[in-house]
């Protein structure tokens, strides 16, 4: 890399470690297909990377927004969670509202959800322990 490319990037970010992190998510843009705000001359990517951000023709916000969203390993999703469904339910019931069902959302008779299927393995388990748990009281008589 050229050093004058750093020291102008410095100016722009004096931060060291945030402008590696910045020119490497730009990099990876570039490398990705990104358009160029700089002729490349033969240069490599970071080069490139770092070029632009001493040019200031990036958008920084949204480089860090995205280089944020890259490191992230827990991704919020817009579903309520069950508490939430919950209550909205008791609310239905308390209200004395109850949405109509779909035809996707009727279940046969004979079919099993999985909370069903969960339960009836759960209730079994508890019988065969509440039975190992007699024979071993009944053998220590």
């Amino acid at each position: 890399m050229a050093r004058v490319t750093v020291e102008d990037c410095v100016l722009k970010i004096p931060n060291r470690f945030e402008l590696v992190m910045t020119a490497a998510q730009r990099a990876r843009d570039v490398a990705a297909g990104a358009g160029l705000t700089v002729e490349r001359d033969n240069d490599k990517n970071p080069v490139v990377a770092l070029r632009e951000i001493a040019e200031e023709n990036v958008d920084f916000a949204a480089l860090e927004e995205t280089l944020i969203k890259g490191l992230q390993r827990y991704i919020e999703s817009d579903e309520p969670e069950e508490d939430e469904m919950d209550v909205q339910a008791l609310a239905l019931d308390v209200s004395g509202e109850a949405a109509e069902p779909n035809e996707k959302d009727e279940v046969a008779e004979d079919e099993l959800t999985v909370h069903d299927v969960a339960a009836e393995e759960v209730q079994a388990a508890m019988d065969e322990a509440e039975a190992m748990m007699e024979g071993a009281e009944a053998k220590e008589d």
